[in-house]
């Protein structure tokens, strides 16, 4: 089965998947630059992943990071 991209249906999932992605990738980036963690930064900026890598980060490497700045 298609979904063919002229189908209502193709743009509301677009749309949706754009909602989804650009919060969790808008704080992963803000927490790798404000981390210093460019090797992070470049892979966040560059792999699209649905925003699963850029919940890894958050929870995983970000926060480690964050709690030892303090």
């Amino acid at each position: 089965m298609t979904l063919d991209p002229n189908s209502p249906y193709f743009l509301i999932i677009v749309v949706f998947i754009i909602l989804w992605t650009l919060p969790w990738k808008g704080y992963a980036l803000w927490l790798a630059a404000r981390n210093d963690h460019k090797k992070w930064f470049i892979a966040l900026l560059i792999v699209n992943s649905l925003a699963i890598l850029d919940i890894i980060y958050i929870f995983a490497i970000g926060r480690k990071a964050e709690k030892k700045r303090r």
